[in-house]
């Protein structure tokens, strides 16, 4: 049994903001099992870390006792969320949002306790609701209101168009707030706008307004743009157990401690002591060691993690990869740069076309992982060493 003053130290962990904190103590007081609920548009086939903070946070409420419902957007992605986006994107087909959640819900029993997950789809409802039950909803809020938020407000005042479909976004996540209930609901923070939304809608339909935890987006490799599958600093949670490790100890020392906080199941105690310990002379590699293993242990096996480190040592200080390699600095840019350009720039091919027809053949490797991916791009502030077939390397840093 955990006490209230327990428990609320362990929702502070990783958080960024709980709204409104005193009415989540509230509720904790009851000691009613609550209803937390996050949501996920399946506009992906796979899951990456950045996804697994909120996850996290998810199964840190099951440890607590209370009741976790991970919604499916199978509705909401064949909208897209708008959130961040400069521009209109084009909604996925059902069946590609099909696909997408098949694999989510495999996905996601990787961290969540099966038996205490209720899994949910928010075309249950909206299916019902109608177009008139749509009218009706829409009715609720105002254009007004939705132009309060950064991103429409942004592409409304450059002129660049906004989609009426994207305006009942916030409100079909908020409504799935009203269909479930939900005592808490988790969300990215750049998610603030519609969690709020949801917080309005309960109020119109006579429930209780959900408190609000928004999580940090997490950084990818790069250490500056949020993790991204399409800016391929990712790490899959699907992706074999050696290229999960090596990209994880690509990243900087500074980075390190950030996925620490919000990745590693550590108490934040032990996190203490390793900062201490660095801080004492111990070689920052080696706590990166031990954060590669924790995340490849949890997604694969122990055995995987022993053997991920195994083959990475073999790789890295066994000779595979020499201990003089050219040092080669790029500029990025306004935009990432595409890896058939960087093999060219960093002298390893003499054209991109070369560099293209060497990673069709499988003659290149980023930190020792073989690239099959013709589109991979590099954002700045990256580092990796990267190799064309089995004597050419170069250790280059994006700047």
């Amino acid at each position: 049994m955990h006490s209230v003053r327990d428990t609320i130290e362990l929702i502070r962990r990783g958080a960024e903001e709980i709204i409104v904190e005193s009415e989540l103590i509230a509720r904790l007081q009851t000691g009613r099992p609550l209803r937390v609920k996050a949501g996920f548009d399946p506009t992906a086939p796979d899951l990456h870390l950045g996804h697994t903070v909120l996850i996290n946070k998810l199964r840190h409420f099951q440890d607590l006792g209370h009741h976790v419902v991970f919604l499916i957007g199978d509705f909401t992605g064949m909208i897209g969320d708008p959130t961040g986006k400069n521009a209109t994107r084009p909604p996925l087909s059902a069946e590609q949002i099909a696909d997408n959640a098949k694999t989510y819900q495999e996905q996601v029993f990787k961290i969540l306790d099966p038996q205490r997950t209720e899994i949910c789809f928010n075309s249950t409802w909206f299916d019902t609701l109608g177009a008139s039950g749509m009218i009706r909803l829409a009715a609720l809020h105002t254009v007004a209101r939705m132009l309060e938020r950064d991103d429409f407000a942004k592409r409304y005042a450059g002129c660049q168009p906004i989609a009426i479909h994207e305006l009942l976004y916030p409100l079909c996540q908020g409504y799935d707030s009203v269909a479930l209930r939900a005592d808490l609901e988790l969300g990215g923070t750049d998610q603030k706008f519609n969690l709020l939304v949801g917080r309005e809608l309960q109020k119109q339909f006579g429930q209780a307004p959900q408190s609000i935890l928004t999580v940090p987006l997490l950084e990818g490799l790069d250490g500056v743009n949020k993790m991204s599958k399409s800016l391929g600093n990712y790490v899959g949670i699907n992706e074999p157990a050696n290229e999960m490790f090596g990209k994880l100890m690509s990243i900087s020392d500074e980075l390190m401690w950030r996925y620490l906080e919000l990745l590693s199941f550590r108490p934040t105690s032990a996190l203490d002591t390793l900062k201490h310990e660095v801080a004492e002379g111990r070689n920052p590699r080696e706590v990166k060691v031990e954060l590669a293993r924790e995340i490849v242990e949890r997604f694969h096996s122990a055995e995987a993690a022993r053997q991920a480190l195994a083959n990475f040592d073999a790789r890295f200080r066994q000779g595979a990869i020499p201990d003089e390699i050219p040092e080669v600095r790029l500029a990025a840019g306004t935009q990432p740069l595409a890896i058939a350009h960087v093999l060219k720039q960093a002298g390893l091919t003499g054209s991109t076309s070369e560099a293209l027809r060497m990673i069709e053949q499988g003659g290149v490797r980023v930190d020792g992982t073989r690239v099959d991916d013709r589109q991979m791009t590099f954002a700045s502030q990256r580092r990796f060493v990267i190799q064309v077939g089995k004597r050419k390397f170069a250790r280059v840093s994006i700047d």
